[in-house]
This record gives C-alpha cells, structure tokens and sequence, in this order.
C-alpha cells in the first residue's frame, strides 16, 4: 500500500468511526427525549463537535433519522435471520416471532423509531423501504419454503379482492414465488397482529390485562401459524 493509499485508507477509517459516534449519540438523544426533538446541534454538543463540522456527515436532522431507521431495520432483521436456524416449519415460525419480540423489548426506542407515532415532519425516503422489507421478508421465508416442500396445510380464506390480487401477485411475482394468494394474504394480516400486540405491550396498553405479555404473545404465534396452514413437524 502506498502513502497516499494509506492515508486514505486511515481517513475512512476515521471518518466511519465518527459516524457511528454521531449515530450513538443521536441514538441517546432520542432514547432521552423522542426522535420528534432531535437536533444536530444537541448531538453535535454532546460529542464537543462544531455544528458545521456534524453538517459534512449528515447535512440535515432527516438525513440522521433515516440512518437510525435503516440501522433499526437491519438490526432487527439482522436478528430475524439468526434465530431461523430450526428445522421445523413451526419451530422456525416460532422462533423468529419471538425474537422480534425480544428484540423490541430490548430496544424499545429503536423499535418505536421504526414501528411507532410518525416524527413531524419527516418523510422517510425510498432509502428505507428495501431494509423495512427485509424484516418482513424473514417471515416470507419460511412460509415460501414449506411451500416449495409441499407441505402448506389447506387454509380457507374469504374472496380476494381484485385490487388485493393484483397487489399480492406483485409480492408474490417479486419476493413470495410458489406461496399461494390466499396464504401470503395471510401473511400480511399475520405481520399486522404480530406487530400490533408487541407495539400494544411495549406502549404499556396491556397493564391490567395480559401483563407480563408472553404468554398472549405466545398464544398468538401459534394460532398465527395455524391459520398460515404451517404443518405441526
């Protein structure tokens, strides 16, 4: 390696390590007090940075959410895809939705960044659609290869809606081939349920009720994979 190659190389080097300190800053500051009230020039004097200087990183506060976001995203599928090691369909199934779960009760901050109330003001970019598809997409996966196996027990659904059918034949065509309509209709409403009974427990909706929530989170896995028709072994 060259001189001039070197001092490249360690500028990189440099400049990648500030930007994870940057984000892990930012990251404290919406734990604190909600992404709604991040600012650059909070993070950029809790990191004894000049404001001009945060700028040459991120040029904008949106910029630094979506980091975050995308960051959130492949963290939890990150997740998702090391606990699909079982053999087992529905052992598979079950596995992964609860370490979504646990993810989220681990990094609730993160997960409300990703799943929870919108920040005023902020658009998320087309930057953060693919790393949102890929938490889902661990769930598809399973579903897709006990159907290549043949192995998908019948499931009854009402009537699709045209709309819906063009909608899912898409997924189906781009990310789902071999699962049926019906089923990845299920899918979908199997990703809503599960994402709205951990956001219901992590939002503190549950107190009173089904609080602690593991075992109506557990309830809910299986009778999720039921519907999905996935096999018993």
């Amino acid at each position: 390696m060259t001189a001039v190659a070197a001092i490249r190389t360690a500028r990189a080097r440099a400049r990648a390590e500030l930007t994870e300190e940057i984000k892990t800053a930012a990251r404290c500051h919406v734990a604190e007090s909600g992404a709604a009230a991040l600012s650059l020039r909070a993070v950029a004097r809790e990191l004894g940075m000049a404001s001009s200087a945060l700028y040459r990183y991120f040029p904008s506060r949106d910029d630094l959410l979506t980091a975050l976001i995308v960051d959130s995203y492949a963290a939890l599928a990150t997740t998702l895809r090391a606990a699909d090691r079982e053999a087992v369909p529905r052992e598979r199934w079950v596995a992964v939705c609860h370490a979504w779960r646990d993810w989220a009760v681990q990094h609730p901050h993160e997960y409300a960044l990703i799943y929870g109330t919108p920040v005023p003001g902020y658009r998320a970019p087309h930057d953060t659609v693919q790393p949102a598809a890929d938490v889902l997409l661990v769930l598809v996966d399973v579903v897709r290869d006990v159907a290549a196996a043949g192995a998908l027990r019948p499931i009854e659904v009402p009537p699709l809606a045209p709309e819906l059918v063009a909608q899912l034949e898409h997924v189906q065509s781009t990310h789902a081939e071999g699962v049926p309509l019906p089923v990845l209709a299920r899918l979908f409403e199997a990703f809503g349920q599960l994402l709205g009974t951990i956001t219901l427990e992590l939002f503190g909706h549950f107190v009173g009720s089904v609080d602690p929530s593991g075992p109506f989170y557990e309830l809910t896995v299986v009778e999720l994979a039921d519907r999905l028709g996935l096999p018993e072994s």
